[in-house]
């Protein structure tokens, strides 16, 4: 199994979203973790994981997620999981950067 690490990139507009997302993502060619930052303002956009899950932990900031169509507020030490068939989007309405660690598993 090969495992790709990469430096940090800026993804603007990730899936829609404002502004840009900017993360460093491992791969092993199944699964993916990133961590990952919101600006003030910026946002991923909705989208749904057909394929698998995400397991998503707060570690700066705050902001929200719409997850199928329910807004729930996040700050610092929250976690969010996004089931497989589900939608969600992120959301930065803080004054601070959002910070992230989030795992994509395929299933």
């Amino acid at each position: 199994m090969k495992v790709e690490f990469d430096v940090e990139k800026a993804f603007p507009a990730f899936k829609g979203g404002e502004k840009q997302y900017d993360a460093r993502m491992f791969f092993d060619g199944t699964n993916r973790i990133m961590q990952g930052r919101l600006v003030p303002g910026a946002s991923i956009g909705l989208h749904t994981h057909d394929d698998g899950c995400e397991v998503m932990f707060v570690t700066e900031g705050r902001g929200y997620v719409m997850y199928d169509g329910q807004r729930i507020d996040l700050q610092a030490g929250d976690c969010h999981y996004c089931p497989k068939g589900h939608t969600h989007t992120l959301i930065n309405d803080g004054d601070c950067d959002l910070k992230i660690l989030a795992v994509v598993a395929r299933q």
